[in-house]
C-alpha cells in the first residue's frame, strides 16, 4: 500500500516509516520539521536502502496538502504530526488548538475528498485524565488536564464522529503510554532540542553531559519506592502497533481506541539505575517538588491489543536503555 504519515520525520513516525518500509508500503512524508530534523530522511534511507517521498509542509498548508493528494493514490494515512510539549501547551494554548485541532480538519477534508478512508491516529494515555484509576481500559471515559491532552480528546472525537457519518471510514485511536528506546541501527531516537519534557531523554542529556543533574518530581507518592510508575515501551513495538493496526483496520466498526503499552509500570528511580547499567554512567539526580498534573501510577490494560491486533510488546526496560545509550552516544 501506499501510506501517508504525517509528522514522519518525528520520533515516533521515523520508526514507522522504518517498519512500513520493510513491509514493503510505499512511504509518504509530510513534516514541516518543527520539532524534528530533515537529516532523519536520510537516515530512514541509510537503514532502509529506500528513500521516502517528501513534502516539506505544514497540515495547516491546505492548498499544499491538497497536492500531497493531488499527485499520489494513497491507501490510507498514519497521523503523527503535531505538538505535543505539555508545559508549552499551556502557555500557548491557541497554538497547540490551531495546529493540532485544525491541521487534523484540514487532512481529514482532503482524506474526504480523495476517498481515502482509512487512518491510525497517534493519541495518548493522556486522554484517561485524572480521575480513573490504571490500569487503563478503553472504555474508560476520556478527558485530560491542559491543552496538549484536550487536543487527543478533541481529534479523538472529530474522527469518530467522521466515521459515524459514513460507514466506510475505518480508524485506529491509538493511546500510547511511555515510548523510549531507539532504533538498534543506534542512528535515529528521541533527541529533542533545550531541556527536555520527557524522563528518557533528559537522563540522555544527564548521560553525555549536556545537562548536569536530573530532576525528579517528587519522591513522596504512594508507591514502593514514591517516585511515578508509567508503563514505558520501546519505540520500536510502538512503531509495529502501527503496522499491525493497519493490518487489522478493514475489520474495524468506525473508530476504535486501542491501548499500546506494555501493562506494567516502572518507577522514575528504576528506570535510571537501569539506564546506569546499561551505559556505565552515573546518572546524577536531586528530588524536586512534584509537577502539578502528575500521576502516581499510570499504565496501559493491553487485552484488546492483543486480541484485536495480535500486538504485544517484545523489548524490556533493559533493551529500552540500551539502545537509548548507543543512540545519545552515537550522537553527542
Amino acid at each position: 500500500m501506499t501510506i501517508l504519515v504525517t509528522g514522519g520525520a518525528g520520533y515516533i513516525g521515523s520508526h514507522t516509516c522504518i517498519e512500513l518500509i520493510k513491509d514493503k508500503h510505499n512511504v509518504i512524508i509530510i513534516d514541516n520539521f518543527y520539532n524534528s530534523s530533515p537529516d532523519v530522511i536520510d537516515k530512514i534511507e541509510k537503514i532502509t536502502g529506500t528513500r521516502p517521498k517528501l513534502y516539506p509542509i505544514s497540515l495547516l498548508d491546505k492548498k499544499n496538502v491538497k497536492k500531497v493528494f493531488e499527485e499520489n493514490k494513497i491507501d490510507a494515512v498514519i497521523h503523527f504530526a503535531g505538538l505535543k510539549a505539555v508545559g508549552e501547551s499551556v502557555e500557548k494554548p491557541l497554538m497547540y488548538y490551531r495546529e493540532n485541532i485544525y491541521g487534523t480538519i484540514v487532512l481529514l477534508e482532503e482524506m474526504k475528498e480523495h476517498e481515502v478512508k482509512k487512518i491510525v491516529f497517534s493519541s495518548s494515555a493522556t486522554v484517561y485524565g485524572i480521575e480513573n484509576n490504571p490500569p487503563y481500559t478503553e472504555d474508560m471515559k476520556t478527558d485530560a488536564i491542559n491543552p496538549y491532552g484536550y487536543t487527543k480528546v478533541m481529534i479523538e472525537r472529530i474522527i469518530t464522529d467522521v466515521c459515524n457519518s459514513d460507514s466506510q471510514w475505518k480508524a485506529a485511536l491509538l493511546r500510547y503510554f511511555n515510548p523510549i528506546g531507539a532504533h538498534e541501527s543506534g542512528l535515529i531516537g528521541d533527541n529533542p532540542n533545550g531541556i527536555p519534557n520527557n524522563l528518557m531523554p533528559y537522563i540522555q542529556k544527564v548521560a553525555v553531559g549536556e545537562q548536569k543533574m536530573l530532576k525528579v518530581f517528587g519522591n513522596d507518592y504512594p508507591t514502593p519506592d514514591g517516585t511515578g510508575y508509567r508503563d514505558y515501551l520501546h519505540v520500536v513495538d510502538l512503531a509495529i502497533g502501527h503496522i499491525k493496526a493497519l493490518e487489522s483496520i478493514d475489520k474495524f466498526d468506525g473508530a476504535v481506541p486501542i491501548n499500546l503499552g506494555t501493562g506494567k509500570a516502572t518507577s522514575v528511580l528504576e528506570l535510571i539505575h537501569a539506564f546506569e547499567k546499561a551505559s556505565g554512567v552515573k546518572i546524577p539526580y536531586e528530588i524536586v517538588e512534584r509537577r502539578t498534573g502528575d500521576l502516581a501510577v499510570c499504565y496501559a490494560d493491553t487485552k484488546k491489543a492483543e486480541t484485536l491486533l495480535e500486538w504485544k510488546t517484545k523489548f524490556s526496560i533493559e533493551d529500552m536503555c540500551r539502545d537509548s545509550w548507543n543512540f545519545i552516544n552515537n550522537n553527542k
